[in-house]
């Protein structure tokens, strides 16, 4: 019996492996599902949600740019507002010639402070309404009669 398998021409191309006529691997999920999201996506998608919760109350917040970053900027003028307090997890800059009002939501400080999906949603909009609150002039429980609520 001679029905030896010919050796594999060495060709230009990448070596692909087929194990067991399965056909090629692909993605672990599909990208629709939310574990194909990054950390960062989830949590702008969390601020988001918060945002659209609030400008169905007050439509003036589509005049203010909301912007989620990694953490606070330690350059000269921030540093003394909290170098003696806890590190913050928002922040506003408020509308100046011609520029938009702008709410941060700082992540990995929020991201550090919860434990879960849920308690990490509840202190996204805890952040969001007291910013918003903050740069209209005012109250929380003002923007959200819900806050502070568990």
């Amino acid at each position: 019996m001679d029905n030896r398998v010919p050796p594999r021409a060495a060709g230009p191309g990448p070596r692909r492996r087929d194990r067991h006529g399965r056909g090629m691997r692909g993605p672990i999920a599909p990208p629709q599902v939310p574990l194909a999201a990054s950390r960062a996506e989830v949590f702008a998608d969390m601020v988001q949600d918060s945002v659209e919760r609030l400008e169905r109350r007050w439509p003036q917040l589509a005049d203010v740019d909301f912007v989620v970053l990694e953490v606070p900027r330690l350059d000269g003028h921030d540093t003394e507002a909290w170098s003696d307090e806890a590190v913050p997890l928002g922040g506003i800059v408020p509308a100046r010639e011609g520029r938009r009002g702008r709410v941060v939501v700082y992540r990995r400080p929020v991201e550090i402070r919860t434990k879960g999906r849920d308690e990490r949603a509840a202190l996204v909009h805890e952040v969001v309404v007291e910013q918003v609150a903050e740069l209209l002039g005012l109250t929380p429980e003002t923007v959200d009669p819900r806050y502070g609520e568990d």
